[in-house]
């Protein structure tokens, strides 16, 4: 934004930070979290404490003051994003979505810098990661971040001399990125947001401790899991019984033999219609000795190019549409988004402070100046053209209906291309059928998911995945 418009929407500003004045304790702390996010807001070409403390007209050391030193509560800060999402942004069929980010930067005194694989540069770098949880509208129209953290590396940081020169307090230690996760969804959990769904990549699917966090945690899934996951296709008597990947189940089980692959459209994009082939099938696991599930393996199978193939595990009750499913596990997009805004638009990566306080609060202040730039979109979504957010233009349009099957009240079908499954019966194949452009009209319509005690289907269900 520049200077007039940021001064255009300083009364809707002033008024949104004032929602965070519980975090400070004194106008003057108060007064340079205002400094702070204008500055995120503003069109400087890099955001970091010396710009923004030049375009306030402040000395630079009164913000790294403000970050490392003044007493405030960035916890409290992160808590009051979630509660103003839950009270003025909160949707039934909202989506949770897991993910990480790296920050390059050079040296060893950054707080956390260690060598990993880090997005921004497209390889194993030297850099800070951060693990993120995202909430969406299940259309993806609106997304905001829910939480931050610094992830500290196992190794690296037990030294009591660098962490001191980091200021990286006793409480910072390693923990799995998964963890980290699973510990956000509880602290969101407890201010009062709730999550239809939550979605993550195959590099978090793949700790059975993270699907086991998301059950106790009473969550629905959509995970992407990794090709070699082993399972079964039929509940074994014990679990000692021979298992298979996931990719083999696809290719040998009769379970899947018997099915057709079934096109599923998954979202508009600038290329064209992103159309997926689909089978589905209930799914148990080993975990810990014993048997788990049933859950339901997806495979999904990209119809111009058949060698590239999804695997979902989820497990989603009985009677949510397969439709649902698929358009949760392809919902990743809008964490992507949401840090690729606060990369290019708010500079997340690029600030310019050591210590791990410093870091900590630069991530959390983020997520304000995103939240506000999240509402401001909504505030103006009736000004733009349909979709514009979107990947697709179409895509709302696409997803404007999902919501009553996925509750599992009846609906019209609007479509003319839906197909049924090919492995139900002919008397199972008599009920409604559900467009494809209905996505979001489907899930609304599960009503609150909160509210369903149990929400693993039954082992009878068989494939009662459709209506």
């Amino acid at each position: 934004m520049t200077v007039q418009q940021i001064q255009a929407l300083g009364p809707a500003l002033s008024k949104y930070l004032d929602e965070f004045d519980s975090c400070f304790v004194s106008p003057d702390t108060r007064y340079h979290l205002k400094e702070y996010v204008k500055g995120q807001l503003s069109d400087l070409p890099r955001k970091n404490v010396q710009r923004i403390a030049r375009l306030a007209d402040v000395p630079p050391r009164t913000l790294q003051e403000f970050l490392s030193l003044s007493e405030w509560d960035e916890d409290r800060l992160r808590d009051t994003v979630q509660r103003l999402v839950l009270r003025d942004h909160a949707e039934q069929q909202a989506i949770g979505i897991v993910d990480e980010s790296g920050h390059p930067k050079k040296g060893k005194k950054t707080a956390c810098v260690h060598r990993d694989y880090c997005g921004a540069s497209g390889k194993i770098d030297n850099c800070v990661m951060g693990v993120h949880v995202c909430y969406a509208s299940f259309d993806g129209q609106f997304r905001a971040m829910l939480d931050s953290d610094l992830y500290l590396p196992e190794k690296g940081w037990d030294d009591p001399k660098r962490r001191q020169e980091a200021a990286v307090p006793p409480s910072a230690v390693y923990k799995g990125k998964h963890i980290m996760a699973l510990e956000q969804f509880g602290r969101a959990l407890n201010n009062g947001v709730r999550f239809a769904w939550v979605t993550a990549d195959e590099w978090y699917a793949e700790k059975p401790v993270f699907v086991q966090g998301l059950e106790e945690l009473g969550l629905r899934f959509v995970l992407e899991i990794p090709k070699n996951v082993m399972g079964w296709l039929y509940q074994p008597k014990d679990a000692d019984a021979k298992r298979s990947e996931v990719q083999d189940l696809v290719r040998w089980s009769s379970p899947m033999l018997r099915q057709e692959w079934v096109e599923y459209h998954i979202k508009d994009t600038e290329k064209g219609p992103l159309v997926w082939e689909v089978k589905a099938a209930p799914f148990w696991m080993k975990r810990e000795g014993n048997v788990v599930g049933p859950y339901w393996l997806v495979a999904a199978r990209d119809r111009l190019d058949q060698d590239s193939i999804k695997y979902f595990l989820s497990n989603a009750p009985a009677g949510v549409p397969l439709e649902v499913v698929l358009h949760v596990g392809f919902s990743r997009w809008p964490v992507e988004r949401t840090l690729e805004d606060e990369k290019s638009e708010l500079g997340l990566s690029q600030f310019m402070v050591r210590k791990y306080p410093s870091v900590l609060r630069h991530l959390r202040i983020t997520q304000v100046s995103h939240l506000f730039l999240a509402r401001q979109t909504e505030r103006l979504r009736g000004k733009k053209p349909a979709g514009d957010d979107l990947p697709g233009a179409s895509c709302d349009r696409r997803v404007a209906g999902c919501a009553d099957a996925a509750s599992g009240r009846p609906r019209t079908a609007t479509g003319k291309n839906r197909r049924v499954h090919p492995g139900r019966s002919a008397s199972q194949r008599r009920g409604q059928s559900i467009a494809h452009q209905d996505a979001t009209e489907v899930a609304q319509g599960q009503g609150d998911p909160t509210q369903q005690p149990t929400l693993l289907h039954s082992a009878e269900a068989g494939l009662a995945l459709w209506d």
